[in-house]
């Protein structure tokens, strides 16, 4: 039994020390945390309930409305973190994933379809599967426009 004990402790001190290694030579530089502008707390806008309803149908109560969290983060994309921009200077563009080769975020609705024309006011970010949460900021050239969507970190707007 002791002997068993004993192999058990040089288990645990090996995976520990495993561990905090692990977490010592990460490659990334430690993420700052989420600083949230004054303007997530006021409620969703007519509009942004819109894009909700049309991307979570009968699952928004229970994926967004019901998570405090969650409704800070959409709130926080889409007043804080998207922005469109009109490039019509060629020499200012930059090459980047054209909005026709992001596919669609139809989990919670098979329903959803593309836009035909863009339209920045009523444009539906949601509907995409962008790359909302990555470290950098993201760009997609609306295709067949001079329209750019910025998608600027979280961590660094």
């Amino acid at each position: 039994m002791n002997l068993r004990n004993m192999a058990l402790c040089s288990m645990f001190f090996w995976l520990i020390c495993f561990k905090v290694s692990a977490q010592e030579n990460s490659n990334y530089p430690s993420l700052k945390p989420i600083e949230y502008k004054e303007n997530v707390r006021a409620p969703f806008s007519a509009q942004e309930l819109g894009f909700l309803e049309e991307v979570y149908g009968e699952y928004l109560d229970q994926v967004i409305l019901n998570n405090n969290q969650k409704q800070k983060e959409i709130k926080n994309l889409l007043r804080n973190r998207i922005e469109y921009l009109q490039i019509n200077d060629a020499s200012d563009q930059k090459k980047c994933e054209m909005l026709s080769e992001v596919s669609l975020f139809d989990a919670y609705n098979k329903n959803l379809t593309r836009d035909k024309k863009f339209n920045q006011d009523l444009f539906n970010p949601l509907k995409y599967n962008f790359n909302f949460y990555s470290r950098g900021s993201q760009m997609y050239r609306v295709d067949g426009t001079n329209y750019f969507i910025l998608i600027r970190s979280q961590y660094n707007y």
